[in-house]
């Protein structure tokens, strides 16, 4: 801030030097410090024309226009000055960062007016002094460099993601006020109406040291914010400003926490004091609001929780009060074969989306600083400091966590420091698989007693492969980047109408044997020899018969859909098909058949209306397969009338009401599926139908949930073990009837991996449960009714939607 330097006499000396210097002219034009000088050499009529005279702070800022600071590269990251070299390079010349970037673009990310990043510099330490600024970018482009260290890179590409830089945020206001937030955290400064003068500003700048000052973690204080760094740029002001931080810790309700203990704010116009406590404080549970008065160009405040006295049987301030602690787990942008994962522990509130990490060790040998990304956090009640025991285990068998990385613990002493605390963890994967991404299970317990706290994290993929980008002309690539970009944020979709006719079938079985039942079985198909069975595309479900795991087709025959076994048919062509009139099926029939299974699907109503109101973009369409096409917008109050999902979400509320009020007439879930199968919701559909089957495995399940962890991805018995530990009773056992609840994290893990490719996730849990000792799937023949479902999609689709509509 406040950076207009004169830089007219610096540059007075760089000229005479130049004329001295016989290689000046061709010196690099990647160096600003020089460049700018050899140009005004060439230019002598702008011969002390700087670009930091015309905009000295160009080091510091960086542009809007990047999706993200994680960029590492061979040059410093200002856009200003580098988007016009960058636009000539040739593919050859393209740093790792480039490419990320060009991939990375390729997803459309809309433009939200965010305040201004800056890269964190101690502006006052070169304000004056020509050498400590050039220093500064000079160590800065050194230490970008260090991060795209090649011999490293080729071992584990993920350490070329990232660059070192501190994040804060400066917003400029004028005479109406307003409030700036740092990003990503409950730390905020308000600015009244008349702070300045009309037609002045002031610019605001805030910023979180993540280690507060150590003198305040004692016996009778304890820090509960980090410390805060607040930069002004006017102080010819006529309002005070407010400071409001929401804090990792509330104060007991009883009468001697009242008395004994406060939250308290500490001020100081340097960062290692000495630090004055603030009457002008109004403190509400976990929230604290400080005026400000005493206004400098730099300030810095941190909140703690201090006690006049400890009083028995109270041993510090953390008997005091309700302290929370925060913990974040950080890694590298993308993941590779082996990575490292960092767990961090906090004493406040405020968990940084990036964190620099500078004790990283790999080989042995200590590696450059990086900035990790967060992939998770959690925050939990701590009673009091204690000894931790933190574990990161894997619940994907192809990868690991280090056999001495698996368990770490976390002093007592380091908590009660307030400092952030650090614990590693390396995995690797095993063998030489495909990479993918995966969840891995962190645990966290409290060794004086039985309790543990669990979460777990989704790493992000693997780094994109960079073949076919790093040789394809810069035009095609901006083309194909503005062909993709979708031209309506919200989108706008006219669903398409729903046409009740005959079935359109290509290939028809004509069966071999007659197959009748004496014990019916549901979905199964009976059939006489020479029956044509119409089959409903080829593809094949593998699933439990009578006995044993056979392969079958999806067909109708007399207005009945189910399976046929591949052995007992002979597949032929529509044209070969003599009698097909037992056969055929309306689109109709078929919607309502093959969601079927949902009336005895569980389900959880809450999930439902939000996947359902997210998803769907037209009220009307779903009022109007739902039976309410008389509804009008005059039926929704003023808390349903303002956004389509609101809309939405009464509509399937209505419908839920009347389902219940007939309970033996009619199936919320059935109706739902129906409608949207007949306003071609088909993605939506594919998700709630995995979902539903996942939950109600997790029940049908129970305690055999085991046996399929260890049949469907090889669990460990203590990975099995950690699945259960968080839903164990007070005795250290699980009741039976809370079975489900490990059953369903585990299944909920397992079918992530799969990504959007539900139907193998459905065919996997199948073929998994049938070659159970004791097979559910012999009386619950449910899941196998959804495989038929998703195998109809594709018929329902051709058949039911005219393609002259969609057009």
């Amino acid at each position: 801030l406040d950076l207009d330097i004169d830089w007219s006499d610096v540059f007075k000396h760089a000229h005479a030097v130049s004329k001295t210097n016989p290689f000046w002219n061709e010196l690099s034009a990647s160096n600003p410090f020089v460049y700018d000088i050899a140009a005004s050499n060439r230019n002598e009529n702008n011969r002390y024309l700087s670009i930091l005279k015309e905009n000295p702070c160009m080091f510091s800022k960086v542009s809007s226009n990047r999706d993200s600071l994680a960029s590492s590269g061979d040059e410093l990251d200002i856009d200003c000055l580098l988007r016009k070299s960058s636009a000539r390079r040739s593919g050859r010349s393209k740093s790792v960062s480039d490419f990320l970037d060009i991939v990375d673009n390729r997803r459309f990310n809309p433009r939200k007016t965010t305040p201004q990043k800056t890269i964190a510099s101690d502006m006052t330490w070169f304000q004056n002094d020509r050498e400590a600024y050039k220093m500064a970018w000079l160590s800065h482009r050194q230490l970008t460099r260090s991060c795209l260290d090649l011999e490293a890179m080729s071992h584990s590409p993920g350490w070329a993601q990232t660059q070192a830089t501190d994040i804060h945020v400066v917003c400029k206001l004028n005479h109406g006020g307003g409030s700036v937030q740092l990003p990503d955290s409950d730390i905020n400064i308000h600015v009244p109406v008349g702070h300045v003068l009309p037609g002045e500003f002031q610019e605001v700048g805030l910023k979180a040291i993540l280690n507060p000052p150590s003198s305040f973690n004692n016996e009778l204080s304890s820090t509960v914010s980090p410390l805060i760094e607040l930069t002004l740029s006017n102080l010819n002001t006529r309002e005070a400003i407010f400071l409001e931080v929401k804090v990792a810790a509330k104060v007991k309700n009883d009468p001697l926490s009242q008395v004994m203990s406060d939250i308290v704010c500490f001020f100081s116009l340097n960062k290692e004091g000495p630090f004055k406590k603030l009457d002008n404080c109004y403190t509400y549970q976990d929230t604290i609001q400080v005026k400000l008065t005493d206004l400098s160009h730099l300030m810095y405040a941190v909140i703690a929780v201090q006690a006049n006295k400890i009083q028995p049987p109270a041993t510090n301030v953390w008997d005091y009060v309700h302290r929370t602690v925060s913990v974040g787990i950080y890694g590298p942008k993308y993941i590779h074969p082996s990575f490292t994962a960092v767990f961090t522990v906090f004493g406040h509130n405020y968990i940084p989306g990036k964190l620099t990490i500078c004790d990283i060790k790999k080989g042995g040998k200590s590696m450059p600083p990086v900035v990790f990304q967060l992939w998770g956090k959690h925050t939990f009640l701590l009673e009091k400091p204690q000894d931790l025991n933190i574990s990161l285990v894997s619940c994907d068998p192809d990868f690991e966590v280090k056999m001495e990385d698996q368990s770490k613990n976390i002093k007592e002493e380091e908590l009660k420091a307030g400092e952030m605390v650090r614990q590693q963890f390396l995995f690797s994967m095993l063998g030489c698989r495909e990479m993918h991404f995966f969840v891995f299970l962190v645990q966290i317990k409290i060794l004086k007693s039985s309790r543990v706290m669990q979460f777990h994290v989704t790493t992000p993929d693997p780094a994109p492969k960079l073949s076919g980008i790093i040789s394809r002309p810069k035009r095609l690539q901006n083309r194909k980047e503005i062909k993709s970009a979708p031209v309506f944020l919200i989108p706008t979709v006219k669903y398409p109408k729903f046409q009740d006719k005959t079935l359109s079938v290509n290939t028809y079985g004509v069966a071999l044997k007659t197959v009748l039942r004496q014990n019916k079985i549901d979905y199964l198909l009976e059939y006489f020899k020479g029956d044509t069975i119409a089959l409903l595309g080829e593809d094949k479900v593998k699933a439990i018969g009578q006995t044993k795991i056979k392969e079958w087709y999806v067909g109708v025959l007399r207005r009945k859909i189910g399976l046929v076994h591949c052995k007992n048919v002979k597949v032929i062509s529509k044209e070969q098909a003599m009698d097909t009139a037992d056969s055929e099926l309306t689109t109709r029939n078929l919607v309502e058949q093959i969601a079927l299974p949902f009336k005895k699907l569980t389900y959880i109503y809450s999930v439902v209306l939000s996947t359902v109101s997210e998803s769907v973009y037209d009220w009307r369409a779903l009022a109007e397969v739902l039976g309410y096409s008389h509804m009008s917008l005059d039926d929704f109050n003023e808390a349903h009338a303002d956004k389509e999902s609101e809309r939405v979400a009464h509509v399937v509320k209505r419908m839920k009401e009347d389902c219940h009020a007939n309970k033996k007439k009619r199936l919320f879930l059935y109706e739902l599926i129906v409608a949207l199968l007949k306003i071609d919701c088909q993605g939506l559909v594919a998700r709630l139908t995995q979902d539903t089957i996942i939950l109600t495995s997790a029940v049908k399940l129970g305690k055999y949930w085991r046996e399929l962890a260890e049949k469907l991805a090889r669990l460990t018995k203590q990975q099995i073990e950690a699945y259960e530990v968080p839903h164990q009773g007070k005795n250290g056992a699980i009741a039976l009837e809370m079975m489900w609840k490990p059953a369903y994290d585990f299944l909920y893990t397992w079918s992530a991996h799969y990504g959007d490719s539900y139907r193998d996730v459905l065919q996997d849990l199948q073929s998994a449960l049938d070659k159970m000792k004791n097979p559910v799937t012999k009386q619950w023949r449910e899941l196998t009714g959804t495989l038929i479902l998703v195998n109809c999609m594709e018929v329902l689709r051709a058949s039911a939607f005219s393609k002259m509509e969609e057009e």
